[in-house]
């Protein structure tokens, strides 16, 4: 017998069970309980005597028949074991049901937020296992750390397209710049954020906070700044700003990196051929620098030099020199010690 037969025999019982898994499906008890009345009906009508939808069909056609054989007895406690297994049938469907709905587990990296009948209770649930009402609803959000990213580069950042920031500088030229902040969800403040933002928290308040901010203090700089020296204090000046705003709002802003900054062709080649002077001119300071040091290493060289000869010529006296004359004596190969003075056995000096 295919299913077709089956489906036809017993109808009944198809539409029993179709509404059970269309209730777990949709989490709706409304149809598990059709479900479940549909197939008592279909059990109770198999107890009472054996009786189908077609037996009942072919009563109705020879109800005169009928009428002249003998009534059948219904055996209660057929009935009545029959009732027991359907009851224990809707325990077992229901327990099914309710039973994922008294716990719930929440992830590493998660926080659950409670919501009852569409209120948002203030308590998270954090990692791990808990026990919970079954009218509960828990929401998982991600606290995890996060990146946004907006680029001038297809497909890198959380937009398709091309999503780089234009703003314009203090001299009133325009730039596109990339960026990146990371950021967290704060778990204390995720039920604020999901009963006053939504899980698009990122899109709502997040996007708008930089290009905001970023237009805020671009504005402050000039494009040879940001395009060379000042870029990390720019970068800190948003991370400032962003990290005051969004940090009411629940959201911890970890750091901001100012990734690109892209310049109008022309602009970018005068900044660069400026950036290259200045190096220039920075590098002849150097050397200029470095020259004037050496002259007045030579000028003091040669004034320590001049007081050396004059205190040697104020010193040159014949005794000292006497004395320098000995003393070259002592290095010198060949040179034989004869005493003249019998007094003292010094040699002695004539003529010096």
């Amino acid at each position: 017998m295919d299913l077709k037969e089956l489906f036809r025999k017993y109808p009944t019982l198809f539409y029993g069970i179709g509404a059970i898994i269309l209730g777990i499906i949709s989490r709706s008890p409304f149809f598990i309980i059709v479900g479940i009345f549909l197939i008592i009906s279909f059990v109770n009508k198999r107890k009472v005597g054996g009786v189908s939808n077609d037996n009942f069909k072919n009563i109705f056609r020879n109800f005169n028949s009928l009428k002249q054989k003998p009534m059948e007895t219904i055996n209660p406690k057929k009935f009545r074991r029959g009732g027991w297994w359907a009851g224990i049938i809707l325990v077992v469907l229901v327990f099914v049901f309710f039973s994922s709905s008294f716990w719930v587990v929440v992830g590493a990296g998660e926080t659950g937020v409670q919501s009852l009948f569409g209120k948002v209770k203030d308590q998270e649930f954090n990692s791990g296992f808990h026990i919970k009402n079954p009218f509960i609803k828990i929401t998982k959000m991600n606290i995890r750390t996060q990146d946004y990213t907006m680029s001038v580069a297809q497909g890198e950042g959380q937009k398709y397209g091309a999503d780089a920031i234009t703003a314009l500088t203090k001299e009133g030229l325009s730039v596109e710049l990339d960026i990146t902040v990371l950021y967290h969800l704060v778990e204390d403040k995720a039920s604020d954020v999901y009963r006053d933002v939504g899980l698009t928290y990122d899109e709502v308040i997040i996007r708008p906070q930089i290009r905001s901010v970023i237009r805020e203090v671009i504005a402050q700089y000039e494009a040879k700044d940001i395009y060379s020296e000042k870029r990390h204090e720019a970068a800190s000046q948003i991370f400032g700003i962003l990290t005051e705003k969004l940090g009411s709002r629940g959201i911890e802003i970890e750091d901001v990196l100012l990734r690109h900054v892209e310049l109008p062709v022309n602009l970018a080649n005068s900044i660069q051929e400026k950036l290259q002077a200045e190096q220039e001119s920075e590098r002849y300071e150097f050397i200029l620098e470095k020259e004037s040091k050496e002259a007045e290493r030579k000028r003091l060289e040669a004034e320590g030099q001049r007081d050396a000869q004059k205190i040697i010529n104020e010193s040159l006296t014949p005794r000292y020199l006497q004395y320098l004359y000995i003393q070259s004596l002592e290095k010198r190969e060949g040179t034989i010690y004869v005493p003249t003075d019998p007094g003292n056995g010094t040699p002695l000096f004539r003529g010096i």
